[in-house]
Formats: C-alpha cells, sequence, structure tokens
C-alpha cells in the first residue's frame, strides 16, 4: 500500500467517523429532547450536547488506535528482538489505550449535564 493511499483511507475513516457521530447524536436527540422539555431546555441544546459527547468519545477512541498502531507495531518489533521486555511493551499498549477510557469518561460527564 502506498502512502497516498493509506492517507486516503485514513482520510475517509475520519470523514465517516464524524458523519457516524453526528448521525448518532441527532438520532437520540427526540429521546432526550422531550426528556429535556420537561426541564426546561431547548431541543437544539440537547443535541449539541449529544454532539459534543459523541465528540469527546470518537476522537479519544481514534487517538487510541492511532497510538495503539505506533506503540504495538514497535512492541512487536522490540519482542522479536528481545523477548524478555514483552511486559514493559503490554504495559505501553495499555497506557494507549487508555485514552479510550478518558474519552468515555469525558462523554458521560457530558451527558451527566442533560
Amino acid at each position: 500500500m502506498t502512502a497516498y493511499a493509506l492517507k486516503r483511507k485514513i482520510g475517509l475513516s475520519l470523514v465517516l467517523t464524524l458523519v457516524l457521530l453526528a448521525l448518532t447524536a441527532f438520532f437520540f436527540t427526540p429521546t432526550l429532547s422531550a426528556a429535556a422539555e420537561g426541564a426546561g431546555q431547548g431541543s437544539s441544546d440537547v443535541s449539541w450536547v449529544c454532539f459534543a459527547a459523541a465528540l469527546a468519545f470518537g476522537f479519544g477512541a481514534i487517538g487510541a488506535g492511532m497510538a495503539i498502531s505506533n506503540v504495538g507495531s514497535a512492541a512487536m518489533a522490540a519482542i522479536s528482538e528481545k523477548p524478555e521486555i514483552a511486559t514493559n511493551a503490554l504495559i505501553f499498549i495499555a497506557l494507549a489505550e487508555g485514552l479510550v477510557v478518558f474519552g468515555f469518561i469525558t462523554a458521560l460527564m457530558i451527558l451527566g449535564k442533560v
């Protein structure tokens, strides 16, 4: 795969992810807006909150995927040369996985404001 094809696939993946995040946020808006109208908030406020939560989780997941791809490939190369550092390499991969958890917690905190 050439570098151009890889960049094109990554760009397409990012665009599709953002579109899916936006559709998901606006798909769940009627349910949340009905609950928000009882609380006196407008429906557009709820849709923006859902969109912000979706972006927080989505970018956390994308960032974690990019980090794990780089750290994972370097870890596997290091393990192939020196097998005794496998546990250290797995710790670095788990640290990169923590980005998803931070994005998920941020999304829950944003949705807790609704």
